[in-house]
């Protein structure tokens, strides 16, 4: 080797050490564990499209024992996944949350019922227990069973604070739980249950969706302009990637499934999955329509005497990210 073939090799070498030393990280807390509801960051990542903006992503899976706001206010995380609900009432609490983009533009969220619990109609859940979800989930419902005029604390219905299954339903401890039309009706399926034995009621149907699955950051942050140049990359390359999510959703879901390092999940729930999920990601890209965020302050307001947020919140979104990295 020449002594100009060693000097180019090392500019070479130097060169890429630099590219890689200036990556910047960016740290994503999920909602919930690794699932075909967050593809679109798990294929931004492997494809390359988070690298291509000069990120280097970790993408952290959620859980039953993680709040996303916990996370992010404890600086866990640089953003992270919630629904709108949660994020709203933190931010009454004093957490100066921020949507900056919105990949899902429906609600995955319905109750499901066993027809021979005698429910044919929302009317019919006097005197029912349904399972419902805590840990910010259960907004959404509180705000349904108010505008219903039913209240919650045993003497119209009986709330059974559901775990993140569905065996109240197949053990008949409730009339309806929660699930989401992408995850937990199919496992109600997969248990032996026929679609004509259930009755589903979805909130997109029943006037009272609020958005689920945006993206969260702290408001101060915004400020800083070095933050706000590496949202933009991230949320340009995050929703490339929903979108390649929604065209290739078996091979999403094998991505998803690389990622699964606790391999609980199954390659037919995953495509299954994905399929459901792109129905909820297909009409946005990525922009939050005021419109729809104005529904989600409504419905969260009109609680009655328990509304989940008592004001309509001021600077609870922003387009400044959206608009530079999407148009």
């Amino acid at each position: 080797m020449t002594a100009t073939t060693a000097m180019a090799m090392a500019l070479g070498a130097g060169a890429l050490a630099t590219g890689a030393a200036q990556a910047e990280d960016v740290t994503l807390q999920l909602k919930w564990v690794t699932q075909a509801q967050f593809a679109g960051y798990y294929v931004a990542k492997d494809k390359g499209f988070y690298e291509e903006e000069g990120l280097n992503v970790t993408i952290l899976p959620g859980g039953p024992d993680v709040a996303p706001t916990q996370v992010i206010a404890g600086g866990g995380a640089d953003v992270v996944v919630d629904w709108m609900p949660s994020a709203l009432a933190a931010r009454e609490k004093g957490l100066a949350l921020v949507n900056i983009a919105q990949p899902y533009k429906s609600s995955g969220m319905m109750l499901t019922c066993m027809k021979d619990s005698g429910v044919a109609t929302p009317a019919d859940f006097k005197g029912k227990t349904l399972g419902v979800w805590f840990g910010g989930n259960e907004y959404p419902f509180l705000n349904w069973m108010n505008k219903l005029g039913l209240k919650t604390d045993g003497s119209d219905v009986t709330v059974l604070k559901q775990g993140f299954n569905v065996d109240p339903l197949l053990q008949k401890q409730a009339a309806c739980i929660s699930t989401m039309t992408y995850n937990e009706y199919w496992q109600v399926i997969d248990a032996g249950v026929k679609p004509e034995d259930l009755i589903t009621f979805k909130y997109e149907d029943e006037g009272v969706a609020t958005l689920e699955d945006g993206l969260y950051v702290m408001e101060d942050k915004l400020k800083d302009p070095a933050f706000e140049d590496k949202m933009v990359k991230f949320v340009r390359a995050s929703m490339k990637g929903w979108k390649y999510a929604e065209e290739n959703a078996d091979e999403a879901a094998m991505i998803v499934l690389e990622n699964d390092e606790t391999g609980a999940q199954t390659e037919s729930h995953q495509k299954r999955m994905m399929g459901e999920v792109a129905k909820l990601t297909a009409g946005s890209n990525g922009t939050l329509d005021p419109a729809d965020y104005e529904r989600t302050v409504a419905a969260l307001m009109s609680g009655g005497s328990d509304p989940v947020i008592t004001k309509a919140p001021e600077g609870a979104w922003t387009h400044q990210i959206s608009d530079k990295a999407l148009n």
